[in-house]
């Protein structure tokens, strides 16, 4: 069952009067040429028994190689196309773009049926967005999460 649950950490930062959002683009070649709709807050699958702050606050790292500090604010869940439910917690921090982020690998076969190998990074890029920008980028199905980030924060720009 583990396989339909996911949990993330929403990274945010207060930007003159409005809030920006720390949002990744998937790696690998299913994604190589989707933009809009397919970035995603850090997020994964929890192991056996883990707690699933413990697993947001793991994958955060594995996907970007920062680190999270607390305090962390409960976003709830949501339930993407695909049946996933994720839960998500927010916090404040901050990230230098041009420092980018360090992520985890994965292996697949590539191109399908070569029985080639090929290694992909699990998140290829990251980007501080506005509200009207993430909206637009981030899979639809994670809005909400941006809405109940904005509420947490009390910021609506």
């Amino acid at each position: 069952m583990a396989e339909h649950l996911a949990a993330g950490l929403l990274m945010c930062r207060i930007k003159g009067s409005g809030l920006e959002f720390f949002l990744i683009h998937p790696g690998g070649p299913f994604f190589k040429n989707k933009d809009l709709g397919a970035w995603s807050i850090p997020k994964g699958l929890p192991d056996p028994q883990e707690d699933l702050l413990i697993t947001a606050q793991r994958e955060f790292t594995e996907e970007t190689g920062l680190t999270a500090q607390p305090p962390f604010h409960a976003l709830g869940t949501i339930k993407q196309k695909g049946g996933k439910t994720v839960h998500a917690w927010t916090f404040l921090g901050d990230w230098d773009p041009e420092k980018g982020i360090q992520c985890n690998t994965f292996k697949i076969e590539w191109p399908p049926k070569s029985g080639k190998l090929q290694e992909f990074p699990e998140a290829d890029k990251a980007e501080w967005m506005d509200y009207e920008k993430a909206i637009k980028q981030i899979i639809p199905e994670q809005i909400p999460l941006l809405d109940r980030a904005r509420d947490v924060f009390q910021v609506k720009g």
